[in-house]
This record gives structure tokens, C-alpha cells and sequence, in this order.
């Protein structure tokens, strides 16, 4: 079986007469590390409070609404442009002024809830805002982890620390990647998964997965498990690090706050892990081992608004068949199953599960041509999934 289908046919181009015309909304990235400044701005000119939660304004309201008046781009680079892309660093200094921005962010939020006169809504509003940035922070570490360069992948773990997350550097590229789509993969969510009953889950089973992962590699590498070689241990270290070197910067009192926003901030990623593979299941082949995945192993999206923000995450798909790729030269493939709207809006919908399984169900059932037997259902549900939309004919 092929590795993915072929891309839509884009008429002749040379590299020359080609041009990105997203080239320079990928700078919009950094609206999001810029949070804290944008909130601590906009107090201090109106003097008004909820300015502070402004993280929850943009992500769970404006994004979603400007998702659906903006629309969808499914337009692919031309294959004679591939080339030229990937080597064009301009696309990579976009991703890497965000790790800047995203701890000058958090120092100025660490001054402004030890010496800023908060009140504790203020406090806590300005905690979900430091929040959002970490969390869109791990799909910047995402993104740099997958590459080849050592700089880069170094540059993932830095991201990584703000979120005490760092083991998930080893779990997505060694455990997900293998796994993904599968009944094994803590990270893809089931049929019939609520969503809070699917963070538990994938926060426990990535940890264990990458801790096994770890423990397996070390082995085979003859070194101890407890030492520097063990990249789950150095990742934690670093958090440990920033954290104390913050606490004793403005004081014991913030370190409540840095806690919060960090499971604040990892989980907005795994809300956005439930979307992804939600009720997508790959088959065992005659060998016993499952297929390779392929582009409708993947939930996406063209949503322009949220591909940008994300680094064309929403193009899932040719990220799981290539996913040394760069972001920037992604491609929207026709047989990948589509969402009705961008992870913006999915994430939303994710926190309410009735609403979520009216709008996703249907479609993982329709995905699989009514035969429901075929996607990845959650085991305590699998009765009542099957006896609703019923086992192949």
C-alpha cells in the first residue's frame, strides 16, 4: 500500500515564477508570545481587569470566528518549489523568534503577579493567558523536534520547559508516530472518547510510553537510566531550572501560578491531540502489523486562520507521511478526511462531548461508508456504538 495518495495536480511551475502567498502571514505566529505585553497594554490603557484573560478571548472566540470569515486555502506548493521552501530559512526564523518572545512573555508575567498589584481573578486570568502561550509553545517545539538539525531539536526542548513537558519530545516522535491511529496510541483519541475521559489517559500513557522509550534506548545504548543521557531527565531538569530560577527571581508566591499555567498549557495540547485521529483507526495487514498511515488516518483542516497560528499543523496528514517536512511545505490532500472547521473551533467543540460526538460521530461513521466495525471505538462503548449505527452489513 502506498505511503499516501498523490497531492492534487498543480499545473507546470518553475521555482522562479512560484511565490508563497502565505510567506508573510507566518509572522502572525508571534501575535500569540505576545500575550502578555498585548494584555499588560491593554489593562494600563483602559484600566480594565479582564484584559488580563485575553488568552481565552483570542483562542476560544476570536480565533474560531475569524477561522470561519477568513475560510479555507487549499492551494499545495508546486513539487519544482518543494526544494526551494524547505531551504528558505526565512520560514524558520518565524518559528524561532517565538521562543524569544514566549520567555520575555513569561518573565514580564512572573514581575506583573509578584509586583503588579493583581487582584487574584487578574492573577489567575494572567495565568491561562501565560498558559495559552506554553501551549501553542509545544506545537513550536513540534515543529522543531521533527527536524534533523541539532540546534533545532534543542531549540523544541527549550520550548518544551515552560510546560514541565518535555518528555514529549521523545513520545511524539518515537511512540506517536509508530502508533498513531491505533487502538495502542495513547495520543489518538477513540470513537465514542469523551474528551476528558481521553486527557487522563494520553497524559498518563505518553509519560509511560516515553519513559519505556527512554529506558529501551539507554539499554540498548549500555547507560544508566539515571544519568545525562536520559533526555527525559534533562528535559525535567531544565523545567526545574526555569522555574526555580523564577521563583527565586520574584519570589516563592508565583511558582502556584507557573504550575497552573503549564497544565493549562499542556493540556490545550492534548485537546488539540484528541482532534487529530479522533475515531481513526489503521488495519493489520496479512503479517499481523498494522498499514502504514495514510492521509485518512488524519483529521484536517484548511482553515486558513488556524494554520497559520499552528504552523499548517491542520495539514496532519503529509506531517504523519513526512514528517521531517516543513511546515511551510505541507500539502492539502483531497482524500483526508476533513473537519468542519479549524482546530480553533474543535477545541471548543472538545469540551463539550455531546456536542462533539453530534458534530464528529457521524462523520468517522460516514468516513468508514457506515461500516462503524472499522474505526478506533472506545472498548466501554463499543456496545452502544455498534447497536446505534449498527455492524456491517
Amino acid at each position: 500500500m502506498a505511503l499516501h495518495s498523490e497531492p492534487p495536480v498543480e499545473p507546470p511551475v518553475t521555482p522562479l515564477t512560484w511565490r508563497d502567498p502565505k510567506r508573510y502571514l507566518w509572522l502572525l505566529g508571534l501575535v500569540i508570545p505576545a500575550f502578555p505585553f498585548i494584555a499588560w497594554g491593554l489593562v494600563a490603557a483602559t484600566g480594565l481587569g479582564v484584559f488580563w484573560w485575553i488568552g481565552v478571548v483570542v483562542l476560544y472566540v476570536i480565533f474560531p470566528v475569524v477561522d470561519q470569515l477568513i475560510g479555507k486555502d487549499s492551494v499545495n506548493p508546486p513539487e519544482s518549489a518543494l526544494a526551494q521552501l524547505e531551504q528558505d530559512r526565512y520560514y524558520r526564523w518565524c518559528i524561532f523568534a517565538y521562543l524569544p518572545l514566549q520567555y520575555a512573555g513569561l518573565v514580564l508575567g512572573c514581575w506583573l503577579l509578584a509586583e503588579g498589584g493583581l487582584s487574584l481573578t487578574g492573577k489567575i486570568g494572567l495565568a491561562v493567558t501565560l498558559g495559552g502561550v506554553s501551549g501553542i509553545a509545544i506545537n513550536t517545539a513540534h515543529e522543531l523536534g521533527h527536524k534533523k538539525e541539532s540546534a533545532e531539536r534543542w531549540l523544541s526542548r527549550i520550548a518544551l520547559a515552560q510546560t514541565f513537558y518535555g518528555h514529549f519530545y521523545i513520545e511524539h516522535n518515537r511512540g506517536h508516530h509508530v502508533r498513531v491511529a491505533t487502538p495502542e496510541d495513547p495520543a489518538s483519541a477513540r470513537l465514542g472518547e469523551s474528551f476528558w475521559r481521553f486527557l487522563p489517559r494520553t497524559v498518563a500513557g505518553s509519560l509511560t510510553s516515553a519513559w519505556h522509550l527512554e529506558k529501551t534506548r539507554l539499554g540498548r545504548a549500555g547507560k544508566s537510566l539515571w544519568g545525562p543521557h536520559n533526555d527525559i531527565l534533562t528535559a525535567w531538569a531544565m523545567s526545574v531550572a526555569l522555574f526555580a530560577a523564577l521563583a527565586l527571581a520574584f519570589g516563592p508566591g508565583i511558582l502556584p501560578y507557573l504550575a497552573f499555567q503549564a497544565v493549562f498549557g499542556f493540556c490545550l495540547l492534548e485537546v488539540i491531540n484528541y482532534t487529530e485521529h479522533y475515531g481513526l483507526r489503521r488495519e493489520r495487514t496479512a503479517s499481523g502489523r498494522y498499514e502504514r498511515c495514510a492521509p485518512r488516518h488524519s483529521w484536517n483542516s484548511d482553515n486558513v486562520a488556524s494554520n497559520v497560528f499552528l504552523y499548517h499543523l491542520q495539514r496532519h496528514s503529509d506531517h504523519h507521511a513526512n514528517p521531517t517536512r516543513r511546515y511551510q511545505s505541507l500539502r492539502h490532500f483531497d482524500d483526508a478526511p476533513e473537519m468542519p472547521t479549524g482546530y480553533a473551533g474543535m477545541i471548543v467543540l472538545a469540551y463539550f462531548p455531546p456536542i462533539w460526538r453530534r458534530v464528529m460521530d457521524h462523520r468517522v461513521v460516514a468516513h468508514y461508508e457506515g461500516d462503524v466495525t472499522r474505526a478506533n471505538i472506545q472498548p466501554s462503548k463499543r456496545a452502544r456504538i455498534l447497536a446505534r449505527y449498527g455492524a456491517a452489513a
